[in-house]
């Protein structure tokens, strides 16, 4: 169980990409719901749903995604279970260009997983 939870998490967050000069910092809540309000974050076997009133739902691969988030000092911050497992709590920078949403773990300096918002 554990390799597909490692495997999984590697999915899940994606590998670093490529430069951030093209992708935007969002600085607040409310820039934040407004991007997300309504739409999936989706990637290859990936879809999650960020709703305004802090709640996380979806699913990675063939597990469901469960988790809160809150907006605190610039960053998204959240909580994940993924398949009954926990993921832990994360600060995570959130960049935007049109319709991608790069989230960079650690405060932007960890790993990211790039998102399309449909």
């Amino acid at each position: 169980m554990k390799r597909f939870i490692t495997l999984g998490a590697a999915a899940l967050m994606g590998l670093a990409g490529p430069a951030f000069a093209d992708f935007q910092k969002v600085n607040s809540r409310a820039e934040f719901v407004a991007l997300v309000d309504g739409k999936t974050l989706s990637r290859p076997l990936v879809r999650l749903q960020v709703s305004s009133d802090g709640r996380i739902s979806g699913r990675g691969a063939t597990w469901d995604i469960n988790g809160r988030w809150q907006w605190k000092g610039g960053y998204l911050c959240r909580s994940l279970e993924w398949g009954g497992d926990d993921l832990g709590y994360n600060c995570q920078e959130v960049r935007v260009n049109g319709q991608r949403m790069r989230i960079t773990s650690d405060r932007g300096t960890g790993d990211s997983a790039e998102f399309k918002l449909r």
